[in-house]
């Protein structure tokens, strides 16, 4: 993504008013360790939200979900009632009105635990009971990664594919935040831009 690219996404961040005191923000911690760049981009980020502001955060690898099976064409078989994990996270993502996706570039991706959480969106789809892409339409989904690179054009798939679904299910595209860094800490240190940059991304 271009600086141009990611000025735009910040902009269109600040036009949608997230200032407002009704908003609640579930962040979902995507990474395979605790408090790495990316979540340290992410608490830098929600730091900035008014105090009023709800805050949730998730750790998804604390919170495992079964695999996912694609039932669509199967004959004789229906989904289940979430219950345990997937439960909690799927009333958590239809209460919340903002959805931040908090995961490092692995292999110019989301993780694999963010990637599995987002592949049961597929499921919840077809439970009628839960209308899910009635009610995920007008909540606001944003980014939050870092990588090793030294600059942001590798994070593209990554965010391509988050505002891609967020078309889908027509939600607003927030915005993303991209950071560099390797070992832990790295993002504090040395990219200032970052920083900078999440000072702004939530308008």
């Amino acid at each position: 993504m271009t600086d141009a690219d990611g000025r735009r996404d910040h902009d269109q961040a600040q036009r949608t008013g997230h200032a407002d005191p009704a908003r609640s923000f579930l962040f979902l911690l995507g990474s395979a360790r605790a408090d790495g760049n990316t979540e340290a981009l992410a608490r830098e980020a929600a730091a900035q939200l008014p105090s009023h502001t709800a805050q949730r955060w998730l750790r998804l690898s604390e919170l495992p979900l079964p695999a996912f099976e694609d039932l669509r064409h199967t004959e004789g078989r229906t989904r289940t009632e979430p219950a345990g994990n997937e439960r909690l996270l799927l009333d958590a993502t239809l209460e919340a009105t903002d959805l931040v996706v908090v995961s490092p570039l692995y292999w110019y991706s989301v993780s694999s635990g963010t990637k599995l959480y987002m592949d049961h969106w597929g499921a919840w789809l077809h439970l009628p009971e839960v209308r899910f892409k009635q009610r995920m339409r007008g909540k606001t989904l944003w980014a939050i990664t870092t990588t090793s690179h030294d600059d942001s054009a590798p994070a593209d798939p990554l965010v391509g594919m988050l505002r891609s679904s967020a078309e889908y299910l027509g939600m607003h595209w927030g915005g993303s935040l991209i950071g560099h860094g390797n070992r832990p800490g790295d993002v504090l240190r040395s990219d200032t831009a970052a920083l900078a940059d999440a000072k702004s991304l939530f308008g």
